[in-house]
Formats: C-alpha cells, structure tokens, sequence
C-alpha cells in the first residue's frame, strides 16, 4: 500500500545539523581560541597550585612542596585541557592522554624546581613569597612549554577545534 508521499515523491526532508559556527576575526583560528580556553584552565590550576605550595611550604621543603603542589594539580589540569582547550571527550585514549600529561609535568617541574634552585644558590634565606614569584614566573615558560607540546604531542588529533 502507498502512502501519498510516496506516489508524490514529496517526502518530509530528514532533519538537518545545525550549521557549523562561523568565528570571525582573529577567533577564526583554531589555536587562538585553543589559547583563550588554556589559559582559562591555567589560571584555575595555578591558583590550586599556589595555594597548595602555599600551604604545605611551612611544613616541608620548597623543592617538595612544589612538586606536590605540581603533582596534585597534574591530573585536574590534563582532565580539563583534554575537555575544554581540545575539546576531547570519552574514555578512548584518556589513560595514555594522563600518562603523556604526567610527562608534561615533570618537564614543568624541571623548569619550575630548576628555578627554585637557581633562587637558593643566589638567596639561600629567600622567603615564601620570593619563591612563590620564581615559581610564578618560571611557570610561565612551563606553560609555554606546556601548551606547545599539548597541542603538537598528545592531543594534535584535536589540533583544530
């Protein structure tokens, strides 16, 4: 039995996705926005880890309170840039994308420890607040380091979102 669509050839047309959005200006780049969401991610994770040196600095060694501070905020850091910067979601590949992340982390804390150490060879007395500025200025080059090796290494499957 046909159905009067059928004999008309008018069928309803099937449902369509939306259209893609169009970024304009500088925001047509890819890694122009990828940077806005990083950097959004990175102040949220530079504040948890400032805060956790901040509190474990009077009971321990700067050099292990960085690398706790670091380590702690590792995993949260890789989740949110794997999610918002890259926009990668599921469970596929998440376990080598950590592992990768906790490579990243341990050049970061090259940099940031190498820092640290510079600062005591040169101020042996420095106090916590002359620490907390190196470890913020070198995190800034850990974070150049970061995002590159981010983007061109372990999430460049997602290089153009």
């Amino acid at each position: 039995m046909e159905i009067a669509a059928d004999a008309t050839g008018l069928r309803p047309s099937p449902p369509q996705k939306p259209p893609r959005k169009r970024h304009r200006g500088i925001l047509k780049y890819p890694v122009v926005r990828q940077l806005i969401r990083f950097t959004g991610v990175g102040i949220v994770c530079t504040g948890s880890s400032l805060a956790i040196y901040a509190l474990l600095r009077p009971v321990m060694d700067p050099q292990l309170a960085n690398a706790v501070a670091l380590i702690l905020t590792s995993l949260m850091n890789t989740a949110l840039n794997r999610r918002l910067t890259f926009k990668i979601t599921g469970k596929k590949k998440r376990a080598r994308d950590h592992l990768s992340g906790v490579i990243v982390i341990g050049i970061a804390l090259l940099i940031t420890g190498g820092s640290l150490g510079v600062l005591h060879l040169f101020n042996p007395e420095a106090s916590v607040t002359e620490e907390l500025w190196t470890t913020t200025l070198s995190g800034f080059v850990a974070t150049g380091v970061r995002f590159t090796l981010l983007r061109h290494w372990i999430f460049r499957r997602a290089r153009h979102v």
